[in-house]
């Protein structure tokens, strides 16, 4: 029988298979006591494991690239973190084995994890990854993860580590369901970036039984299970109409009257570049510079070192726009030369913009590579700070670019609303500004994108983040400005009518999501994206405002 479930969608396209689980968590090991001489010999077990474990996630990111490499460095960080490393040894030297002082002290980081605020909160799904790896390792056994097949399927897991989603086959694995998560985890960001259909935070998916059949709508949030026939050929009818719209639309983004919106790509270092070209991006909106800064947590990388990566993917765009953001360290990505590590809330402290304005030698130094790296090429360099809070944020960044000689517009993320609310006055010091729609989202909301609890509040749907939205694209105009959105919400096609809409000047997303974006643009004049955009604000959730949206783009 034919049931419908619906979670969020997060990765566009329909996938159509059986159904494979993921495999289960690691046993927790017994706690059994060793005699005092073995110690040493426990210690040594667990350091290796350690490091192994370490390696194979760099092995993973490199493999990977991008977005992943990233995510899996910083999981290769945690991994080796010199703190939860002495607590193992210290289990160890009053009487644990190996595995059972890496479970328990683990247990007792994830539980300051748990409660030291939900953006930290959200981390506690990659800790409880490593220390399945470490565990499993230690104890001889196979790591769980994605299942053996040789034929396609869709996936369910309560959620997906990053090292097992950046190594998806996508010609094997057709989507996935997940439990946990939100539209901003890293798994949706990954599966954006694979181009794999997915849905996300959708209680008791783990209930449907192995080898059902699924049909995965991953723009929809809809799963149907046991699909009749008729409905599954409905469904590929309709991803095969789609994916032909995708392969007519070409050029640069522009609504059905000739509104231009540039489509340009957010990446995570030159690995991404390719896929950013072969998809037709008009530029960068958003080169995340942290991959450089994650080889090595306790030193900033080289100038020579900088200016090479930078001009990699500079050259990549001749005559295009590229748009640097410096360095975001803190939260999340925690730097030993840079973060400190005693904060009660990283997500509310010392993170983006402040921590460089605290250490200005490693942002001249950014800065200095950003302008060397640029030097001879046609390129249009655009640099820009995260974390902005107000007019005098803005006006130290501008004024450090000025003074490492930097030839470029500066810019401000809009991550924080006051910023948004404030906009005119920090376009005072600035040329441009970029949503940054997670990050704007989760302070706006209190609600942190990695928590499924939570993820309606995440959703970009929200009325109240597209009113931030509209103030800032309002400001840039007032301003004679413009107003980019590089957060995902540019990577929902629907949305991006909306976006344009509302004011804003250009959209910026991962590679595989601008086909859709370019096509849908195309159908409608920027006056309905207009209408859709004011309809959209009109309502009371975000579920009422993408219907809204779609019932004036449909000419209901």
């Amino acid at each position: 029988m034919e049931t419908t479930l619906r979670g969020v969608g997060v990765s566009h396209g329909v996938a159509i298979g059986e159904v494979r689980h993921m495999g289960t968590a690691v046993l927790e090991p017994p706690a059994k006591q060793i005699p005092a001489e073995d110690a040493e010999r426990e210690q040594g077990r667990a350091r290796k494991a350690v490091e192994a474990v370490a390696a194979d996630l760099m092995a993973r990111g490199n493999l990977a690239g991008g977005e992943a490499q990233a995510v899996l460095e910083a999981q290769a960080m945690m991994a080796q973190d010199p703190e939860l490393l002495a607590d193992v040894e210290r289990r160890i030297t009053v009487g644990s084995t190996a595995e059972r002082a890496v479970y328990d002290a683990f247990a007792a980081y994830r539980a300051l994890l748990a409660g030291a605020g939900e953006y930290l909160a959200g981390r506690v799904a990659d800790l409880d990854d490593v220390r399945n790896r470490i565990v499993a390792r230690l104890l001889g056994v196979p790591m769980p993860g994605v299942p053996d097949s040789d034929e396609p399927y869709v996936l369910i897991a309560r959620d997906l580590a990053p090292a097992d989603t950046a190594l998806l086959d996508p010609t094997l694995v057709l989507g996935f369901v997940t439990e946990e998560g939100g539209p901003t985890s890293h798994s949706a960001i990954l599966a954006r970036a694979l181009g794999v259909p997915a849905v996300v935070a959708l209680p008791g998916a783990g209930e449907i039984p192995e080898g059902t059949v699924v049909a995965v709508d991953g723009s929809t949030g809809e799963i149907f299970v046991n699909p009749a026939e008729e409905k599954k050929a409905r469904l590929a009818a309709e991803a095969a109409e789609r994916k032909a719209a995708l392969a007519a639309a070409t050029g640069p983004g522009a609504t059905s009257d000739g509104h231009k919106v540039p489509l340009l790509a957010n990446i995570g270092g030159p690995a991404d570049v390719p896929a950013a070209v072969e998809a037709g991006a008009e530029g960068v909106g958003l080169f995340r510079t942290e991959f450089l800064f994650l080889d090595d947590s306790a030193n900033a990388p080289s100038e020579e070192k900088q200016i090479t990566a930078y001009r990699q993917v500079l050259e990549a765009f001749p005559e295009g726009r590229v748009v640097v953001r410096v360095l975001d360290a803190g939260a999340d990505k925690p730097l030993d030369f840079l973060t400190p590590g005693d904060e009660p809330n990283p997500a509310l402290g010392v993170r983006g913009l402040r921590t460089l304005l605290d250490h200005p030698d490693v942002l001249r130094t950014q800065l200095t590579a950003l302008a060397k790296a640029a030097e001879g090429l046609p390129v249009y360099l655009e640099v820009m700070a995260p974390m902005v809070a107000d007019r005098a944020d803005a006006k130290a960044f501008a004024d450090a670019c000025r003074e490492a000689g930097l030839r470029a517009k500066f810019g401000a993320m809009v991550e924080i609303p006051s910023a948004a609310l404030r906009a005119r006055s920090v376009l005072q010091e600035v040329e441009f500004l970029s949503l940054g729609t997670n990050d704007l989202a989760q302070y706006t909301f209190a609600a942190d994108r990695q928590v499924g609890a939570v993820s309606r509040l995440q959703d970009p749907w929200q009325p109240a983040l597209l009113d931030l939205v509209a103030l800032s694209a309002e400001a840039a105009k007032a301003e004679g400005k413009s107003c980019g959105v590089c957060g995902e919400a540019a990577a929902d096609p629907l949305l991006a009518c909306v976006l344009t809409g509302l004011g804003v000047t250009s959209l910026s997303m991962g590679a595989a999501s601008l086909p859709y974006v370019r096509a849908t643009l195309a159908k409608f004049t920027l006056a309905q994206c207009e209408r859709a955009a004011a309809a959209a604000r009109a309502a009371d959730s975000a579920e009422e405002a993408r219907n809204a949206a779609q019932a004036v783009l449909s000419g209901e």
